[in-house]
């Protein structure tokens, strides 16, 4: 009895020491991933700038980085980071070069670049740098075609682009436009105005870089030549304004969506300066007299599935899924929102920036103002 009494003392004893293990292992596990989660949110956390309440209402760029952060430019106020649980905001008493905000891209390294109209600001983490362009007007040598360059458009006069090499920016002078001198010659035409103005900057799947202008078309860098087209359905709209080429996307198909639906574009190869394009019919909607409409769009961009998405700056947003075009209205109450751009974040959800209501936020059936 004194041996099986002294059994169970000592089981007792073994099994207590192996729950104090269990727990002491449990309790440093779980610290351990409290830490990651820590130091998940801290990677996340932009330290600068100053928290605020709501993002700016008119927001002309979205972008997500590769830490799942959302970067909001705004018209003239600046950056609106926002990192799921704070909105902070950044202008230039934060070191940004200017608070006109027109784009972002990311390099390999995770180093955010905010386009605006008085230059380009690299931002690593923690303090900004402007970048430094080599010369008012690099050689027409620096055309080149680098897997890890980047593209800006700084401001609206100058007739060319800058393109980022690593550790310089180069401006580059488009060549004269075959469209130039008929432009200058139409008596309606503003001499005040600027037919090179850069709209829009696209990368293809390819690699290749596309430039949309003001009143000349748009141009395509394919490493070698720089092509020029020019089409009057692409620029003038129905009511005869000049849209200019402000958006341009090559969809799963491989064809090309330029400005408005009513043609997509696929391109023959071509030994000439001139771009060779194989139009084709694209998609339209019945407006309320049973008249066609094609949609002009300022921004387009894809979902998840391959359905196109295209913003309009009066008439919401459209979708084509193949098929037919879907029209989304976006109002804030009763007021008509007028937007920007359509971006698509990094879990395949639609994001909409907006020019008098602040940005908006697919739900899978609607757009819905987004509030903190």
């Amino acid at each position: 009895n004194h041996k099986q009494t002294t059994f169970k003392k000592m089981k007792k004893i073994k099994m207590a020491l192996y729950t104090i293990l269990l727990i002491s292992f449990f309790s440093a596990f779980t610290s351990c991933n409290g830490q990651n989660s820590s130091k998940t949110k801290e990677e996340k956390t932009i330290e600068i700038g100053v928290t605020v309440s709501k993002i700016d209402n008119t927001i002309w760029a979205i972008y997500q980085d590769k830490k799942s952060n959302y970067w909001f430019g705004s018209k003239e106020n600046g950056v609106f980071v926002y990192n799921d649980q704070q909105i902070k905001q950044i202008t230039v008493k934060e070191g940004l070069v200017s608070n006109e905000i027109r784009g972002f891209q990311e390099d390999s390294l995770g180093n955010i670049y905010i386009e605006t109209e008085r230059g380009v600001s690299k931002f690593d983490g923690q303090t900004f740098k402007t970048l430094q362009i080599v010369n008012p007007e690099s050689p027409s040598t620096d055309w080149l075609l680098e897997p890890n360059d980047l593209w800006f458009r700084i401001g609206f006069t100058n007739n060319g682009v800058y393109r980022f090499d690593g550790e310089f920016l180069h401006f580059l002078k488009f060549p004269k436009s075959p469209q130039e001198d008929a432009l200058y010659s139409k008596e309606s035409y503003n001499h005040g105005l600027k037919p090179y103005g850069l709209y829009t900057i696209y990368k293809d799947r390819k690699g290749f870089m596309w430039f949309g202008t003001a009143s000349l078309g748009f141009c395509r860098f394919d490493g070698k030549t720089i092509s020029w087209h020019y089409e009057e359905q692409l620029q003038t709209t129905p009511s005869g304004g000049d849209f200019g080429t402000r958006a341009i996307f090559e969809d799963k198909d491989g064809k090309f969506w330029i400005n408005n639906t009513h043609f997509r574009y696929s391109i023959k190869p071509n030994s000439s300066s001139i771009l060779n394009f194989q139009k084709e019919d694209g998609i339209s909607y019945l407006d309320e007299k049973n008249i066609k409409e094609f949609p002009f769009f300022l921004s387009i961009t894809d979902d998840n599935e391959g359905n196109l998405w295209m913003t309009t700056y009066e008439n919401g947003v459209w979708k084509y899924n193949g098929k037919q075009l879907i029209h989304y209205p976006i109002k804030d109450g009763e007021t008509d929102v007028l937007l920007f751009t359509v971006f698509r974040d990094n879990k395949g959800v639609l994001w909409l920036g907006s020019h008098n209501a602040g940005v908006y936020k697919f739900n899978g059936n609607s757009f819905e103002k987004f509030v903190k």
